[in-house]
């Protein structure tokens, strides 16, 4: 059910772009692109109960705008590749959306842009989106710890930083493999 409201949030996104809007990549373009070497890609859509999704939210330090969320996994053969979540969330007035690709040890591999309707200018660069690479959901994976901002475009930067800090939050709760007790 989340991959048809991504779907259609998407296809309205796509459909009825403002002046400056652009759309990079669909969902499937994007998850050819962050598993090329993939055999499969499951999709789990899932409507998290209070508890769990309070547990994403205090992992995330951020608000879950909504309870059904979407996991995709991808594999080659019986070999996990890496986790994916589509990120859609309001920037200023506008939606932006993002693909965070995570590796099986629940870091960060990539983020790709797939939608963004601000004006352009408030765009980060690619450069700025790739010092999220390696890093885990940790207290250093925030704006004004190791995360740099962008001037100019702070909401874009908080936006993202809070997204990718649910994307992370998401994977724990829903696909890391359980710690061991000390």
């Amino acid at each position: 059910m989340r991959s048809s409201i991504v779907a259609a949030a998407l296809l309205c996104l796509a459909t009825a772009a403002p002046a400056g809007a652009k759309v990079f990549y669909s969902q499937k373009e994007a998850l050819e692109l962050a598993f090329p070497d993939a055999e499969r890609v499951e999709k789990r859509s899932e409507l998290l109960d209070e508890a769990r999704a309070a547990r994403v939210q205090e992992l995330a330090r951020a608000e879950l705008p909504s309870r059904l969320v979407t996991l995709y996994t991808a594999y080659r053969g019986d070999t996990l590749l890496g986790h994916a979540v589509i990120e859609i969330h309001t920037v200023r007035t506008q939606p932006e959306a993002f693909l965070v690709v995570i590796s099986p040890e629940g870091r960060v591999r990539s983020i790709r842009v797939l939608a963004f309707y601000e004006p352009q200018e408030y765009l980060p660069s690619e450069r700025w989106f790739r010092q999220f690479e390696g890093r885990a959901l940790d207290e250093r994976l925030r704006l004004e710890g190791e995360i740099h901002g962008v001037a100019g475009s702070t909401l874009s930067s908080r936006a993202v930083t809070a997204g990718v800090r649910r994307a992370l939050a998401l994977y724990q709760v829903l696909a890391a493999p359980p710690q061991e007790a000390p």
